[in-house]
């Protein structure tokens, strides 16, 4: 489990800037399907998120689930939300994305920290 979930929450906001400026087709590319896809449609932006963090669990992505764990908090959704949406990926992936849980539980605990 990395100990510096709440060091890239305060990164990321200047990456994203960083990425933005190098890369802006890459950023306008990706970001206009994200705000395409993400909004409330046939499910809700917290279900959206909730499948996100399983994604991000399941892929073993640490970046995807710190910032969809905290996605998912804004968009309504509990910590046994957050927690069963992840066992899920658990059942899919399997051991390798059951060693993903402490990184929902990190990501959890920061975002709960700063209210």
């Amino acid at each position: 489990m990395r100990d510096d979930v709440g060091e890239y929450y305060e990164q990321w906001e200047e990456a994203r800037g960083k990425m933005k400026e190098l890369v802006p087709d890459v950023m306008r590319g990706f970001g206009g399907m994200f705000q395409a896809i993400m909004k409330k449609g046939a499910l809700s932006v917290r279900e959206k998120e909730l499948i996100a963090v399983a994604i991000g669990v399941a892929l073993r992505c640490a970046p995807c689930v710190d910032l969809h764990v905290q996605a998912s908090l804004k968009a309504g959704a509990t910590r046994e939300q957050i927690l069963e949406a992840a066992g899920v990926a658990v059942v899919i992936c399997g051991g390798a994305s059951l060693t993903y849980i402490p990184e929902v539980i990190a990501a959890l605990e920061q975002c709960e920290s700063k209210g």
